[in-house]
């Protein structure tokens, strides 16, 4: 089995087709990049999901025989295998896993058998290359070590973005049954913010009127993004109805674009500046049509679209000054990595060197313009994470 890796909660295949932004713009200059390929765990795939600004690339890779992925941190050249907490995958699944200070935030599987026998978001979003069919929890790996995260009294939970000051946003299951849940989903879940204590996790409120939410990002000055809906299948769709801004622990609806689902926040700036996707009027859970989008507080909520001829986009990684990243998908399910700078969408393809690597999705960007994400190497069949280093840079 080959392992092919999007980030995060991405659908594709037969969805109805969005027309792409009128303000996109393919005419404007934009630096170039040197490509660098990065390793594997002895499989033949990667996915680079976030960078810190020390330059640290994280995400997952594939071990021998490609059925297998391990959360792993390419470090200046080396490649880190991250471990597990007992069970088969682990993975730095979110994009906003952003801590300079050596800490690392992800998901594992553990020995334990899921008792409810329930899939939960690791699999079911497509962070593993399959279920296990055991439990899930978010880890902390810092000094070599890997610790597991706490849930609310459930199974499983989530760890997705982290700061500086030793904060994890995530989410966690209840021991409440929910009635929202489609099977083999049945635990209620909730948004939480991890530590900085060592036991220490903060339940947060979902929008009134939902049951269910995630954390996805949380930025240094404790300002946390994330989604709440109903149960679904724990992966955005219907969990999705709102996407939500914290602020001392009291959540914002900000807006969407329209439609009813899958409306995420993927990553927050220190500026308070947020990035995700969000579906189109029309919409379903289970037919999804969303778009990239950036939104300030002055400005609100703004499309960034596509790139020309396809139908989706997202929004993954925001820097500090302002530069997005993410990927554009066609109706076939066919992806480009995209660069958004000053109002403007570009195909990150066309800023590099030509060569057999096709970059697929862009995954985040740190305060240097260093890019991460997975490509696809037509003349090997590999599926390398890369990173695209600024030849302003160097």
């Amino acid at each position: 089995m080959k392992l092919t890796y999007t980030m995060a909660m991405v659908v594709t295949g037969a969805l109805a087709v969005a027309p792409p932004s009128a303000a996109q713009d393919q005419t404007a200059p934009a630096p170039g990049y040197l490509l660098v390929s990065l390793g594997t765990l002895g499989g033949t795939g990667s996915a680079a999901n976030s960078v810190n600004n020390r330059g640290w690339v994280m995400g997952a890779a594939n071990l021998p025989g490609n059925t297998t992925a391990h959360a792993t941190v390419w470090i200046h050249g080396k490649t880190v295998d991250l471990g597990t907490l007992g069970g088969p995958n682990s993975s730095v699944a979110w994009s906003s896993v952003k801590n300079n200070n050596g800490t690392i935030a992800g998901i594992s599987d553990t020995s334990i058998v899921d008792p409810l026998g329930e899939v939960w978001s690791c699999a079911a979003g497509g962070f593993f290359p399959s279920s296990s069919g055991h439990t899930c929890q978010g880890f902390v790996w810092k000094d070599k070590m890997m610790r597991a995260l706490p849930t609310l009294g459930g199974s499983n939970g989530f760890a997705a973005g982290d700061n500086n000051l030793g904060q994890i946003a995530g989410w966690a299951e209840t021991p409440v049954h929910d009635s929202t849940c489609i099977p083999p989903q049945m635990l209620q879940f909730l948004p939480v913010v991890y530590g900085p204590g060592q036991e220490q996790i903060q339940q947060l409120p979902p929008f009134p009127g939902d049951v269910d939410g995630a954390a996805t990002a949380i930025n240094d000055l404790g300002q946390v993004v994330g989604i709440s809906g109903t149960c679904g299948t724990a992966v955005g769709g219907s969990s999705a109805a709102h996407a939500l801004l914290w602020e001392n622990g009291a959540p914002t609806d900000i807006g969407n674009l329209g439609g009813v689902a899958w409306n995420t926040p993927t990553a927050i700036n220190n500026r308070g500046v947020i990035v995700g996707f969000s579906d189109l009027p029309g919409d379903s859970a289970a037919n999804p049509n969303y778009h990239a989008f950036i939104w300030t507080r002055s400005g609100g909520i703004t499309d960034i679209g596509t790139l020309p001829g396809d139908s989706f986009s997202v929004a993954w990684g925001i820097n500090e000054q302002g530069q997005v990243v993410g990927q554009s998908i066609n109706s076939s399910g066919a992806s480009r990595a995209f660069l958004w700078q000053n109002g403007k969408i570009t195909d990150l393809n066309t800023l590099i060197p030509p060569g057999p690597l096709s970059l697929l999705y862009a995954n985040d960007i740190n305060d240097a313009g260093e890019i991460v994400g997975g490509a696809y190497n037509s003349t090997t069949g590999v599926s390398p994470a890369f990173m695209a280093v600024p030849l302003s840079a160097r």
